[in-house]
């Protein structure tokens, strides 16, 4: 990168930190700490709440999402607006009403301790393991991308949102949250329309190209519990994905849990709702554009070039090489077939439409096999070695064709939107951590201010735990994907304990804590034997579903515990 980006890269991560441990150092009890002096209006908590969603993952992997799947990932989030009507309405006036610092009190008063403590300790465990992905999986990338030590970028990110986490908690995280919602927001509108200020093409023609090469696929109404995103996913299994995390995520539920009234905090719920979806149609297009433009300009094989360095001076480079000239010649066969497809648009001819989908269908599977090659290479010199290189495009494509300035621009929309969802982690970790088991449990009746020098201290450790777990991290497949399959993992059974809270009022503490073990056993041998048969029955089941199931099973079986109690019911 140039002067000027570096530049433009710190100068933006400086002020970003520096204005939230200046407008917020000092909070002097618990109160102020941890719910921010109650004062946020409706638009800081509906984009705190964007931001604490929109982690660096989604700026990264969504685009290389789109480049290879499409836009149907859009209809992962067709439920939100749903979800949150349903907070609004259900979990929001309980909330305020009991006056909580966080979701798992409510559970005590509706149920026992051992059930809030049960449904804060699954919260610790996800969100935790959530934190070190969410600084690994831009760490990982940018590290390659800037050539930094992968050690010293995961430091780097965790320090950074350390340093104003625990200094001004969670006022700190709302109000940075705000520049770092422009930041990332600007800076890829920016990107979207360089993007398509390069196409050699109109914008007209590159819908079109879009279209025929299947890249526009918004809605499928196809029923498949093995699809990941369907329209019906994206209302049943996600719906219920958004109830819990919205709901019973203390790392989102403390975001409007600052708000100054019922209402403020209703109306940011609401404006995440109507919001997100158009925000994620924007990314995912962009990313859609970035493939309309390789269709012109020939991509790279593998658009992780340090895997592609490490063939260089092996035995492999050779058979490298050919390969690319292989994917080259595919290439520019492709580029002929896309502009006789433009005319037969242009003529409307629909017979010679067809015949050149088929042709580019033949040269793009002739390209993922040299790929798939390039990718055996890789595994050959390096077992290790990762071969997936989706979350690689859109970056690989800003660092290639766009301009100095952008360049640092784009970089410090990664890095801000690392830094705003890991900071919304931190404090909900520290925040859970000293309300739910360090005052409750531990430490009872000690003074504000002690439980606020806690709350900082926990902030610390759950940084250092992420941090660690960063630095030993795996690449998944896919970063977005595998954020959001931890969450299904452990949503299901949380989401699960609210609802019978909320609905099922003759269920008892004892059968709800004994029927969140057993859903969770059960969604955990679904995941781990998903693809294969568990008890003699075949499980092919997308991981969205499992919030569904487990939140339908645990109200399931905590009635069933319920009625075989056969003990007096407290009205």
């Amino acid at each position: 990168m140039s002067v000027l980006d570096w530049s433009i890269l710190f100068g933006t991560l400086t002020v970003i930190v520096g204005y939230g441990v200046y407008k917020t150092y000092g909070p002097k009890d618990m109160e102020k700490y941890l719910k921010g002096g109650n004062d946020m209006n409706w638009w800081t908590i509906g984009l705190s709440i964007m931001a604490t969603q929109a982690s660096a993952i989604t700026f990264l992997s969504t685009p290389g999402q789109a480049y290879s799947d499409g836009m149907r990932f859009i209809q992962f989030y067709f439920g939100l607006p749903v979800a949150m009507i349903i907070l609004s309405v259900f979990f929001l006036p309980i909330y305020y009403k009991l006056k909580v610092y966080t979701a798992y009190e409510f559970l005590e008063s509706r149920f026992d301790l051992k059930t809030r403590t049960l449904a804060a300790c699954l919260f610790l465990i996800q969100r935790g393991l959530a934190a070190g992905i969410t600084i690994y999986a831009p760490a990982i990338i940018l590290s390659t991308l800037l050539n930094w030590n992968l050690t010293f970028t995961n430091i780097f990110i965790g320090c950074l949102v350390i340093i104003y986490t625990a200094s001004g908690g969670t006022k700190a995280v709302s109000i940075t949250q705000k520049q770092q919602m422009a930041v990332m927001m600007g800076g890829m509108i920016l990107a979207g329309i360089l993007v398509i200020q390069l196409l050699p093409v109109t914008f007209t023609e590159a819908l079109h190209v879009a279209g025929k090469m299947d890249k526009l696929n918004i809605v499928n109404f196809d029923f498949d519990l093995s699809d990941r995103y369907n329209f019906w996913s994206g209302m049943t299994g996600a719906l219920f994905l958004f109830l819990s995390y919205f709901g019973t995520d203390q790392s989102q539920v403390q975001r409007y849990l600052t708000g100054s009234s019922l209402t403020q905090s209703r109306m940011g719920l609401m404006m995440n709702g109507f919001l997100k979806i158009p925000m994620q149609f924007v990314i995912l297009f962009i990313g859609v554009m970035v493939f309309v433009f390789y269709q012109f300009f020939q991509p790279p094989v593998f658009f992780n070039q340090v895997q592609v360095d490490k063939l260089k001076q092996t035995e492999y480079w050779d058979k490298y090489q050919s390969l690319e000239e292989d994917y080259k010649t595919k290439f520019e066969s492709k580029n002929i077939e896309i502009y006789a497809l433009l005319d037969a648009v242009k003529a409307n001819d629909e017979e010679l439409i067809e015949t050149s989908k088929e042709r580019i269908k033949e040269e793009s599977k002739g390209q993922e096999a040299i790929r798939t090659e390039i990718k055996s290479l890789i595994l050959a010199n390096d077992p290790l070695g990762e071969t997936n290189d989706t979350d690689y495009v859109f970056m690989r494509f800003v660092m290639d064709y766009l301009p100095k300035g952008i360049i640092g621009l784009l970089f410090a929309v990664i890095f801000s939107a690392a830094m705003s969802s890991t900071a919304s982690e931190l404090n909900a970790l520290a925040s859970t951590t000293t309300i739910d088991i360090y005052k409750r449990s531990m430490n009872k009746n000690d003074l504000s201010r002690h439980y606020m020098y806690s709350s900082r201290w926990f902030t610390v450790l759950w940084g250092v735990f992420a941090i660690l777990f960063a630095t030993y991290a795996t690449l998944f497949e896919n970063l977005i994907q595998a954020v959001n399959l931890l969450g299904s993992l452990f949503y299901g059974t949380i989401l699960g304990i609210f609802l019978v809270a909320f609905f099922m009022k003759w269920v008892r503490g004892h059968a709800v804590f004994v029927a969140a073990l057993i859903t969770e056993a059960v969604i955990l041998l679904i995941h781990f034997n998903n693809g294969g048969q568990l008890f003699g029955v075949s499980i092919n089941i997308g991981y969205l579903w499992y919030n569904a199931i487990g939140s339908l099973l645990l109200m399931a079986v905590a009635a069933i515990i319920q009625l075989f109690l056969k003990r007096p019911l407290k009205e």
